[in-house]
């Protein structure tokens, strides 16, 4: 990849794709022009394929593989980091979060003594998502 002007983007390989379309774009407010279909692509300031979402049952079926579902618990593989401008854009968006029926598996956003003011936020199947800031202003 050295010497390329790479763009990395993450894909979500989901079960349900129109319940986490709906979680991306209805609740933390993703826009996309996803109108069904096996694929979603979501606008991000990161540009675009920066987020995306593949349906599960389709791509084993792409990489020749037997579809196994994961069990229905917080994903922790890896995480999605999202990050604000500001600390109380963090508090924020924790206070909009709340109104829904989400899991926070750490509760209220805590800051570090390292400098991050964050809280985590699982969506519809368990992926963990870091709502954070480094910028105390």
């Amino acid at each position: 990849m050295n010497g390329y002007e790479v763009k990395v983007g993450v894909s979500l390989l989901v079960g349900d794709i129109d319940n986490m379309v709906r979680f991306y774009r209805d609740i933390l407010g993703f826009h996309t022009t996803w109108d069904g279909g096996d694929f979603a692509e979501f606008e991000t300031a990161s540009g675009s394929l920066s987020l995306f979402m593949y349906s599960r049952k389709e791509f084993v079926k792409a990489i020749g593989e037997q579809y196994n579902p994961p069990k229905k618990e917080i994903n922790q593989t890896f995480e999605i980091a999202l990050w604000l401008p500001s600390f109380a854009d963090v508090d924020a968006e924790y206070d909009r979060l709340s109104k829904f029926n989400l899991e926070f598996p750490t509760g209220a956003p805590i800051t570090y003594p390292f400098g991050i003011r964050n809280f985590y936020v699982a969506d519809l199947e368990g992926n963990l998502l870091e709502i954070g800031s480094t910028n105390k202003i």
